[in-house]
């Protein structure tokens, strides 16, 4: 799976927010971005609007794009949300999910585990975003696989860096595999609990991602 040129930019603008390198309130100009990245200002557009889908740029009209990153409190609800609809596409997934996509799931997570093994939390993050994407679609609901997909955009960056936290890679790769086994069986009860409890942050996960941001923008 690769990333376009646009993705990689916003992935390195997000980790410039992330790292005080734009503070909160900052204009992300068009023009100096594309000088800085050697690009024409058609893919910094395209990041710009992920960073805006993101939640952690805001455009308002007439005056460019600027920095936002939302506060503790909207960013738990959203992770809780989040939760609740992946729940969702897994319960649902776990009746319908075909062959094949079992099959894509199991070469993520191959993918997965060599990241894991490299220490490489980009590329764990690439073929996770694959494998839940994988799931929202088997959930054979086109209307809650859009949510999934909207809100799972919006959640990306902090997505990323939750999986910096010491031992998160590990603990997400045996969630993985007990989804898929999940999957694999038909337990509905067994795959909602599962990928709620993956991708919820609540308690000292959450604790630990907020110090986490706060220490990579000092």
């Amino acid at each position: 799976m690769t990333m376009r040129h646009a993705d990689k930019i916003a992935d390195a603008l997000e980790e410039l927010v992330f790292t005080g390198q734009f503070d909160d309130g900052d204009r992300l100009d068009e023009i100096k971005l594309a000088a800085q990245f050697d690009v024409s200002r058609t893919p910094i557009r395209e990041a710009l609007q992920r960073l805006v889908a993101s939640g952690i740029a805001e455009h308002l009209p007439r005056r460019g794009v600027f920095v936002r990153q939302p506060g503790p409190v909207e960013l738990m609800e959203m992770f809780e949300t989040m939760a609740e609809i992946e729940a969702a596409c897994g319960r649902l997934a776990a009746l319908r999910i075909s062959d094949a996509a079992l099959a894509e799931l199991e070469q993520a997570n191959a993918l997965c585990q060599a990241a894991v093994a490299s220490g490489d939390t980009d590329a764990y993050y690439l073929e996770n975003e694959r494998f839940h994407h994988t799931i929202y679609a088997q959930s054979g609901n086109s209307h809650l696989a859009e949510h999934a997909l909207r809100l799972h955009r919006r959640l990306k960056p902090f997505r990323r860096l939750q999986l910096r936290l010491r031992g998160r890679l590990a603990q997400s790769m045996a969630e993985h595999e007990a989804i898929v086994a999940a999957l694999k069986s038909g337990d509905q009860v067994t795959c909602a609990t599962v990928l709620r409890d993956h991708v919820g942050i609540q308690g000292e996960k959450f604790r630990h991602l907020m110090a986490e941001l706060r220490t990579v923008a000092q």
